[in-house]
């Protein structure tokens, strides 16, 4: 381990978009890196495509899965309007990694909300951001679906952990036949 200190991660999301694989990667990273991890997933709504939000907690000894606001060293959201929602759970030298992606909420789609513009520029006037079109990279790939993985490969950047420990890992969570795929677009992310 490099330093004692517990390091908090937050996915968020919208239901569907492989936040839940992506906290069970870096668990398993964390954990086969020697840490305490702890992992909590809140789905609201994730089936009707609700915000999805998980907390990776990991140190030496890490007593509760809640990441606390103003405690998130890294923040990975994969929808614009997550990241706005949700960067308040930023310490102020954590880092923001944005897919740029536009995904309407319900109030939206009923025209009850607008959705924000230029969500990315005021984050980035406030934040450390990194943003990426990670749809249109997993989409050259030949399956958009891997999207995620593009966005953790970008993510691999900023955290600790080996390479070789991410592609490993990456290799023993997503199903065997996506296999080469997600590694690709792990590979995509990590080039950025």
């Amino acid at each position: 381990m490099a330093d004692k200190k517990t390091v908090n991660i937050m996915i968020v999301g919208v239901g569907g978009q492989g936040t839940l694989v992506a906290s069970r990667i870096l668990g398993n990273i964390t954990t086969s890196c020697g840490y305490d991890v702890k992992i909590s997933e809140v789905h609201g709504m994730s089936q009707r495509g609700g915000s999805v939000v998980t907390y990776v907690r990991y140190g030496e000894k890490v007593a509760e899965p809640i990441v606390e606001e103003g405690q998130a060293d890294v923040l990975i959201a994969f929808e614009r309007l997550e990241a706005l929602r949700y960067a308040h759970f930023l310490k102020k030298d954590g880092t923001l990694i944005i897919n740029d992606q536009r995904i309407d909420p319900m109030t939206v789609v009923t025209g009850a909300a607008e959705y924000p513009e230029n969500i990315i520029e005021e984050l980035s006037a406030k934040y450390n951001v990194l943003a990426v079109d990670a749809m249109s990279e997993a989409t050259k790939l030949g399956n958009s679906r891997v999207f995620n993985t593009v966005v953790l490969g970008l993510a691999a950047k900023k955290m600790e952990f080996d390479k070789d420990v991410w592609v490993e890992t990456i290799k023993n969570i997503v199903p065997p036949k996506t296999i080469d795929i997600n590694l690709k677009a792990f590979e995509v992310g990590y080039n950025m």
